[in-house]
C-alpha cells in the first residue's frame, strides 16, 4: 500500500511490520544525491523485494536476535533477515543502503572514476 516502514520503535512493532510484509512484495526506494561544485544531481533506486510467509514465532526469535532493531523495515537483507527474501527485482545493494551502480554513474557525470584509470 501506501505505508512507509521506517525503523520499529520496540519488538511490538517490528513483528507488526514483519506480519505486514510477510508474503507480500513491498518497494525499497533509497535516494543518492552528488555535489559536483556546482549543482546537485540525484537519484532515487526502487527495488521489489518478496517475502515469503513468515511463521510469528520465527519472526520473534528474529527479534531477539537485536538485528531488525534498527533497521528500516525490520529487516537486514544482508544478515539473517535475508532467509524472509523470496525474489528481489532490482538493487539488492540500494536494499542494504547505498545503491553501489546508481552511485557510480552519478560520480561519473560529476568527473569521478571510482576505480581510477582503469575503469
Amino acid at each position: 500500500g501506501d505505508d512507509v516502514f521506517g525503523k520499529p520503535v520496540d519488538a511490538s512493532d517490528a513483528l507488526s511490520i514483519l506480519a505486514r510484509l510477510s508474503g507480500q512484495t513491498h518497494k525499497v526506494l533509497t535516494g543518492v544525491a552528488v555535489w559536483n561544485g556546482h549543482e546537485i544531481r540525484s537519484v532515487m533506486s526502487a527495488t521489489e523485494v518478496r517475502f515469503r510467509e513468515i511463521d510469528p514465532d520465527e519472526a520473534r526469535a528474529y527479534w531477539q536476535s537485536g538485528e531488525p532493531c534498527d533497521k528500516a523495515g525490520a529487516y537486514a537483507i544482508q544478515g539473517k533477515g535475508g532467509v524472509f527474501v523470496e525474489e528481489i527485482r532490482g538493487s539488492y545493494t540500494g536494499v542494504v543502503g547505498l545503491p553501489v551502480f546508481e552511485t557510480v554513474q552519478l560520480l561519473r557525470d560529476a568527473g569521478i572514476n571510482v576505480l581510477g584509470d582503469g575503469g
